[in-house]
């Protein structure tokens, strides 16, 4: 029987955990599915990460109701895959932001990047005839900016390219907590496959100088404890290193992209096999370090067609 494609035959629910992270900051995670973050202020609240759709925002949302009656005043997205965005409408938010790079991208690729993610990930789309469209940012910013919600300072700031081009990460200096976006993972694949291996290194690093106490990363369990959030950042360091190094190797010697393939298969598959959605992404993965290893710097758009030829090659 032929192997599905990227997560098509994942159709189980997930347990869902709402983890106080610092005083009046959340981390809404799901077993690898994508998560969100809460940030509680004086009087509103902000909400990182916007889920797929309007009908799992709403799971957000109840966690949100079950601490706090306080209107929910702002989203930040950290980049503009689907995953993250579609459901950003469901929280009647005055304010959506995203960095500028981020926006440029929905421009850019986001229908494209719609079309793909909705198939590649069936489950994650449930409901997906609530979502009224592509999700616009009311605010941008270049590389920082700082939001009041009352008392509580909140930075925003783009430290790196990593994930994507636009990654935005989210400091909450008075409990020094961070939302990484998918910058950061725990125990789940990164997904690569429009990220910056070169750049990953560093933006890491950037995220190490702040020294935090806790941090929600884009997938898997909260990381509470400089232990656990120095542990993931190497953790992240190593997956994005491992893919990245044999593709590269393949590439130099002008190997194929299969053989690249085959090549991250095994030095990756022994440490990573039991990962979240790490036989999602190591297609994409492996296509974007093969194509960054040769020097294609803007990762190429992902669009339905491009994934399954792309599968259908890998598979031979």
């Amino acid at each position: 029987m032929a192997k599905a494609f990227a997560s098509q035959g994942d159709m189980s629910e997930k347990k869902i955990s709402f983890t106080e992270v610092g005083e009046g900051l959340y981390a809404f995670t799901a077993e690898g599915d994508p998560n969100s973050g809460v940030i509680i202020g004086d009087d509103s609240v902000m909400v990182v990460e916007a889920q797929a759709t309007p009908r799992l925002a709403q799971k957000v949302i109840d966690c949100i109701r079950e601490v706090t009656d306080k209107p929910i005043s702002h989203v930040v997205l950290t980049h503009y895959h689907a995953v993250r965005v579609l459901g950003a409408s469901a929280f009647g938010a005055g304010q959506v932001i995203m960095s500028d790079t981020a926006r440029s991208m929905v421009v850019e690729r986001g229908q494209e990047d719609w079309d793909s993610e909705f198939q590649r990930f069936p489950r994650l789309f449930e409901g997906h005839e609530s979502i009224p469209g592509l999700t616009w940012p009311t605010t941008t910013f270049s590389d920082s900016m700082t939001v009041y919600l009352g008392k509580r300072r909140v930075d925003i700031m783009h430290l790196g390219r990593a994930h994507t081009a636009g990654d935005a990460v989210i400091h909450v200096p008075d409990q020094n907590v961070m939302f990484t976006g998918d910058i950061v993972e725990y125990h789940s694949a990164c997904y690569c496959g429009d990220g910056h291996f070169n750049d990953w290194g560093n933006t890491l690093d950037n995220i190490a100088w702040f020294d935090v106490d806790a941090i929600a990363p884009g997938r898997g369990d909260a990381l509470v404890g400089k232990e656990m959030v120095n542990a993931a950042i190497e953790n992240t360091r190593n997956f994005v290193q491992s893919t990245y190094r044999p593709a590269a190797r393949v590439a130099a010697r002008g190997g194929s992209l299969k053989e690249a393939w085959d090549a991250v298969r095994a030095e990756c598959d022994p440490k990573f096999a039991d990962y979240a959605i790490y036989e999602h992404c190591l297609p994409f993965n492996v296509a974007r370090a093969y194509d960054e290893a040769r020097g294609i710097d803007t990762p190429r758009i992902w669009t339905a067609q491009r994934d399954l030829e792309m599968w259908e090659a890998l598979q031979g």
